[in-house]
């Protein structure tokens, strides 16, 4: 095009054509033009100069200025000018104010008018990118359907319309094959902001696919009436969803199913072929587990909320399948409830009754010195602890089948003789190894838990209180996203994470490192 100072009306239908095809203000591209012809005037007047554009937006008019800073004390002459001189040109200038001079209009060289078409090649550009990025920025969760333009190394972009998305080889679904030219339904999973463009990272493998595509099949789903409170996919191969009703005449698995399987039937179309078991939800977590294992028949569900494990019991001909191939069942079981899950067979939790029982008897036979009839009638009313049977209620162990108030009253004498003797000897151990006398009469820690701190090395009512709660009690880390056991120094003595908290926190309490106050406000934001 030719770009002249005169040229309005063709610069006026420039611009328009431009914001038409670019789908971007047409004052971003008249505001690219003033910068490019303020720039074109700069390389004939000298680069020195301030001198701007201004393009009238109806007529298109084109005006060229020069402007000067009114100063006290000039240091430009290019740039600034005093006001004395500057009162010349208008009687009401005040410091810091501008003068404009206007400049006679010009035609451009070639070089020049090339520059300028550069510059408004460049603000169209940038313009059109910040529209894509508003654009797609509020669509990330979203589906979006494209067309496969190129494959690189794996990776497929995929066009789609007005922008340019990448779907990464990792969120593929496994063994899907895509070739120019396919039409693909993906999720945006992200868009990032760069100076090539926006970055659009799709995926068909994310969780949120799953659910964004039942939305799309289940009116319920999209209406709120029924949600999917949890989902968890091993992409082409299984998925699990939890879904709950808010409505009790709506079955939330039949409705997420359809009319003979044609709205499930629908979304594992597009997932190829991706099998997905549809449980219903519920609050009590070994209900919730026992159906998310199905289709494997669960006998016994044991819950470990402070570990967030769960131990479950199934029929020796039921292991396979609550396994599953691979573990991928009862792996996606445990992503589902968020719980660890154990699997045992019934003749396996047989046998580690037994073995429990056998181990109980032996510790009564040995330490209180009675029969194996004595410790076994012990062990099957419940009791499995010395401490068990030195404290209890004496009528407790008198009326058992056999038993009488003196036997109870001799048990119990023999099972405080035998603590008394093993806690002398941690007493000792743990005096002859150095320990302060702040720990060592610390409310709340047995003779066997402070010899179990020493052996660690921790000596001091100060040393206790830099413990971490999860040091004390045990607890789970993710490494490479599984979770890892970490051993508690006092976890064989069955204390809790809140037990851990609250010992801490008083031993904190003592040396003047925290309140009362600060301290129940931090063991209540640790219980949350």
């Amino acid at each position: 095009m030719n770009i002249s100072s005169g040229s309005g009306n063709e610069l006026i239908q420039i611009a328009d054509a431009v914001a038409k095809e670019k789908l971007i203000d047409p004052k971003l591209v008249i505001e690219a033009m003033e910068e490019s012809l303020a720039k074109a005037a700069k390389s004939k007047y000298g680069q020195e100069y301030d001198i701007r554009a201004a393009i009238e937006s109806r007529s298109g008019t084109v005006t060229m200025s020069r402007f000067r800073k009114v100063v006290e004390q000039v240091e430009n002459h290019f740039t600034e000018i005093n006001k004395a001189d500057a009162s010349k040109i208008n009687p009401d200038v005040k410091i810091e104010d501008y003068i404009e001079e206007q400049l006679p209009p010009m035609d451009f060289g070639r070089i020049a008018a090339q520059a300028a078409k550069q510059i408004i090649v460049q603000k169209v550009r940038e313009a059109d990118r910040a529209r894509q990025y508003e654009e797609y920025k509020d669509k990330v969760g979203q589906i979006i359907n494209g067309q496969v333009k190129r494959v690189e190394y794996g990776n497929v972009i995929v066009d789609l319309g007005r922008a340019e998305a990448i779907l990464k080889r990792d969120q593929l679904i496994r063994r899907e094959v895509l070739r120019v030219g396919d039409r693909v339904r993906a999720y945006i999973k992200e868009v990032k902001e760069d100076t090539r463009g926006p970055q659009i990272f799709l995926s068909r493998t994310n969780s949120e696919f799953l659910v964004e595509l039942f939305k799309m099949e289940v009116p319920e789903i999209y209406d709120g009436i029924i949600d999917i409170k949890t989902v968890c996919r091993d992409p082409g191969s299984r998925a699990k969803i939890g879904v709950l009703s808010h409505d009790n005449s709506i079955d939330p698995v039949g409705a997420c199913v359809g009319m003979r399987g044609s709205r499930v039937q629908a979304v594992v179309n597009e997932l190829q072929g991706e099998k997905i078991d549809i449980i219903p939800w519920n609050d009590d977590a070994p209900t919730f587990l026992v159906n998310a294992l199905q289709p494997a028949e669960v006998s016994k569900v044991v819950l470990d909320e402070d570990a967030k494990r769960i131990e479950v019991v199934v029929p020796n001909d039921q292991l396979s399948l609550a396994i599953g191939r691979r573990g991928q069942n009862v792996r996606l079981a445990s992503q589902l409830t968020e719980y660890d899950i154990d699997i045992l067979t019934e003749e396996d939790e047989s046998q580690r009754r037994q073995e429990e029982f056998n181990e109980r008897s032996n510790l009564f036979m040995e330490h209180l010195n009675v029969d194996e009839m004595v410790a076994q009638l012990l062990v099957s009313e419940g009791f499995s602890t010395m401490e068990e049977v030195a404290y209890v209620e004496p009528s407790e162990i008198s009326s058992i089948d056999g038993f009488d108030d003196e036997t109870a009253t001799e048990l119990q004498e023999r099972a405080k003789d035998y603590l008394e003797n093993i806690n002398k000897k941690s007493i000792d151990f743990v005096k002859s190894n150095g320990i302060k006398d702040d720990l060592l009469h610390f409310e709340g820690l047995s003779p066997q838990m402070l010899e179990a701190l020493i052996k660690d090395g921790i000596k001091s009512l100060k040393d206790f209180a830099t413990c971490a709660d999860w040091e004390l009690a045990g607890g789970y880390t993710t490494v490479d996203g599984k979770r890892v056991r970490d051993e508690g120094l006092l976890e064989q003595f069955e204390i809790s994470l809140s037990e851990a908290q609250q010992l801490i926190m008083r031993a904190r309490e003592m040396l003047g490192w925290v309140t009362k106050e600060e301290s129940e406000e931090i063991i209540k934001s640790l219980d949350k």
